[in-house]
């Protein structure tokens, strides 16, 4: 059958999908991704927070109109939606044949290949555009909950969804931390570590298909491998990777602050395909906050991380995400957080507004900053980090630097994107190359640059040779 499939939320959802169209593949499904060709629709779901949900859910009912107006034959949900609300899924939403939840990513082959026929469309046939859905809201308690513990390895077929020169691999599924306003531990189970051994394989095969750089990702990245007593087995895996040939780049995503350690350290300073770049999930600044969170920093000891980072590893560029709007949080609050980020002049910043979801401890507290607060708060720590990173950017003209071109620019076709190691794909800023022959270059090629202008976050760049 033609299979299509929608993959939603983050990167380590994203490795989930590919898995699933690996293994279709494998069992001698056609792929498509044009949706109105496809026998079978899978939507690969996120249910973090409640935009993420709406999403999700949106996204089921359009690829549900195809069983009624294309060739669609079954539509399989699967996901962090899935595990967190299977049975009101399949009791509200009756476009959907199959719900596999994260544990469960090896079924998606008998999911597709379930009856020849979908269930009803009589009780949808008449649903707006949007989702009028609220079942996530108030959810009935669920008849089924096992603890998800799936992880692929080296050997699990796997098709790429990215560019083929830069790939994800998650190096850990799970997580057990238990801060107030995350649901991920209950959506994806505890912490566990693939083996070293398995990860070098799947990079050195990543490698030999083109792969030029590996993205790490998991929950807490540097947490591996203490689930399984193995402490310092990230920075020893790093070593591994960076002896195989092919790889230029290396990336973690996802650190943690109480988890980073010397030896990580060392290795990211010495290494030279592992990027000068930590991804710092900080989520506030302030003590009082922080504490509510049921996160384990605090202002000082995050203030001596960060200096310590920048003097072990000269250069490197620090990311960070923050909420703001969580229950309690004051002007106050939001004034040292404002003086945080204005201390630290962190290279990327994202800033989420607080989500009151159920089934995290913080949804017993009173959700009391007001929506249009929490938006305004966002936009005055976005509007102040625009203006510090737009500084630094226009002290960079002149500059010259390496950079890996990801493919023509969005905005014009004779523009190319490209990225410094100090930039990660989709969710940082780019350097947009001028001045060139866009067909001279091809998505993977390493090129040196100067930097000759400035526009907010981005930089322009113009080619000066292939590396």
């Amino acid at each position: 059958m033609k299979v299509g499939l929608i993959s939603l939320g983050c990167p380590k959802n994203l490795v989930d999908s590919e898995v699933m169209l690996g293994l279709a593949h494998g069992a001698g499904h056609e792929l498509t991704q044009d949706a109105s060709q496809a026998d079978v629709l899978i939507v690969n779901t996120c249910a973090f927070i409640d935009s993420a949900k709406r999403e999700s859910i949106d996204a089921i009912l359009e690829m549900a109109r195809h069983k009624k107006d294309g060739a669609c034959r079954r539509l399989v949900v699967t996901g962090c939606l899935a595990e967190r609300y299977r049975d009101e899924l399949m009791s509200e939403m009756p476009e959907i044949d199959a719900v596999l939840g994260t544990g469960e990513v090896p079924d998606i082959v008998a999911a597709i290949s379930g009856g020849p026929e979908g269930r009803s469309l009589d009780r949808s046939s008449d649903r707006p555009n949007s989702a009028p859905l609220t079942f996530f809201r108030h959810p009935a308690p669920s008849t089924r909950h096992r603890t998800p513990d799936y992880i692929y390895d080296a050997d699990t077929p796997r098709l790429l969804a990215t560019p083929k020169h830069y790939a994800y691999v998650k190096i850990a599924e799970g997580c057990d931390y238990k801060c107030a306003f995350c649901i991920i531990p209950t959506l994806r189970g505890h912490y566990r570590s693939r083996s070293a051994t398995s990860i070098v394989q799947e990079a050195q095969a990543l490698a030999a298909r083109g792969v030029k750089e590996l993205l790490l990702i998991s929950q807490d990245t540097t947490f591996y491998g203490i689930d399984r007593q193995e402490r310092g087995a990230l920075a020893r895996l790093l070593r591994q990777l960076n002896t195989v040939d092919g790889l230029e780049w290396i990336r973690l995503l996802y650190l943690y602050p109480t988890t980073i350690d010397e030896d990580t350290l060392a290795t990211m300073a010495e290494c030279d395909k592992v990027c000068k770049y930590i991804d710092l999930p900080l989520q506030h600044a302030s003590n009082p906050v922080l504490k509510r969170m049921k996160r384990p920093g605090t202002r000082q000891r995050y203030d001596k991380l960060l200096s310590h980072i920048r003097q072990r590893i000269p250069g490197v560029a620090l990311r960070t995400t923050f909420i703001v709007g969580f229950p309690g949080e004051t002007t106050q609050d939001i004034n040292e957080l404002t003086a945080f980020v204005n201390d630290h002049g962190f290279d990327h910043v994202g800033v989420f507004t607080y989500s009151h979801e159920e089934g995290t401890s913080a949804h017993a507290l009173v959700d009391d900053v007001p929506a249009r607060v929490k938006t305004a708060r966002r936009n005055h720590l976005m509007r102040l980090q625009k203006r510090l990173v737009g500084g630094r950017n226009r002290a960079r003209i002149g500059d010259r630097a390496r950079v890996v071109v990801d493919g023509p620019s969005l905005d014009h076709e004779l523009i190319l994107k490209a990225r410094l190691a100090t930039q990660a794909p989709d969710i940082d800023a780019s350097v947009y190359l001028t001045e060139c022959d866009p067909s001279g270059y091809a998505p993977g090629d390493f090129v040196e640059v100067e930097i000759v202008a400035a526009r907010d976050y981005d930089l322009i760049g113009r080619p000066l040779a292939v590396l």
